[in-house]
């Protein structure tokens, strides 16, 4: 059975990366062309060596391309800016889009907790680094028991942010804040992000704040581990660094403005990259590649089943 044929737009860190795991690791997805704006870049000149076709003309470079026709997906790992013309062009040629800017103009989706929503959407958002590291912490928790607020913070190696990632740090914190409420279940969500100059680079380490009403905390613990378990799924690098952490104590719940007896849970969590492309510090950028790619062979395989009928449907 033939591959789906995707695209990926930027030929940076997150797109190179992308680049080897589809060539790799995926038995659905093929990729019919590799998109960037620098003809110099690394990743455009290692797509050449594998055979893809290759355009250093952007967006409209990717249209003009004869291989544009075939093309059902494209990833877009570029930035927030680009993303509203990149949506624009690519839904009037009718191509699926998986977003992996913050600029979260179509549905959140992180594959562990609302993998199989909004397959049929023509443009999903990837949500960021942090928020896929994070948000099945939160929402873990939020299965248990409502979680009044919700923290992160995200800490990467400076080396790892680029250009599109410290253009997008803004975006970063509205986006993934968002998303802790709205996939994450909390009533109030916040993000941080915290690039460390360390030399050498450390391993990206998120921390996860929740406070909640007092609750069975042996449920809390079995239900993060569950999602941790569901991440490492497709991000074999992400883990928690130590056991969960309870504190009882009384707290000001944000949307009741007043302090009561609750309990603060703090989760701690690693993210070591599988260094297909990327550094194994960069955890950030892998778990982004590694979302996308498992959000679009889910999409491939929705896209299979209108073809040949839910009796032979394709799982992954």
């Amino acid at each position: 059975m033939s591959k789906i044929k995707v695209a990926i737009l930027g030929s940076g860190n997150i797109g190179t990366d992308l680049l080897i795991k589809v060539m790799r690791l995926s038995k659905t997805l093929t990729v019919g062309a590799f998109v960037g704006i620098d003809p110099e870049s690394d990743g455009l000149k290692r797509a050449a060596r594998f055979g893809v076709p290759i355009t250093a003309g952007g967006i409209d470079g990717l249209v003009a391309m004869p291989e544009f026709a075939d093309i059902d997906i494209v990833f877009d790992a570029t930035s927030a800016a680009a993303h509203a013309r990149h949506d624009r062009v690519l839904r009037a040629h009718g191509k699926r889009i998986i977003d992996l800017t913050p600029a979260a103009l179509g549905p959140f989706v992180i594959p562990s907790v609302n993998g199989a929503a909004h397959l049929d959407e023509p443009n999903v958002n990837m949500v960021t680094c942090g928020g896929q590291a994070t948000i099945p912490i939160v929402e873990a928790v939020n299965r248990v028991t409502p979680v009044h607020y919700g923290e992160i913070v995200a800490s990467i190696a400076s080396k790892s942010a680029g250009p599109g990632t410290r253009a997008n740090i803004d975006e970063f914190t509205e986006t993934t804040s968002r998303a802790i409420e709205v996939l994450g279940g909390a009533a109030r969500g916040k993000a941080i992000i915290v690039l460390n100059p360390a030399e050498p680079p450390l391993i990206m380490r998120d921390t996860v704040y929740c406070l909640v009403d007092l609750a069975d905390e042996r449920a809390i613990v079995e239900s993060i581990n569950e999602r941790v378990a569901a991440v490492q799924s497709y991000v074999p690098g992400y883990r928690l660094k130590q056991a969960v952490q309870f504190q009882p104590g009384s707290y000001r719940f944000p949307e009741l403005g007043e302090a009561r007896d609750g309990l603060k849970v703090t989760v701690f969590l690693e993210v070591e990259s599988a260094a297909h492309y990327l550094p194994a510090y960069a955890g950030n950028l892998d778990i982004m590649t590694s979302a996308a790619l498992r959000t679009g062979e889910k999409i491939a395989a929705r896209l299979r089943e209108r073809v040949t009928g839910p009796a032979e449907r394709v799982t992954t």
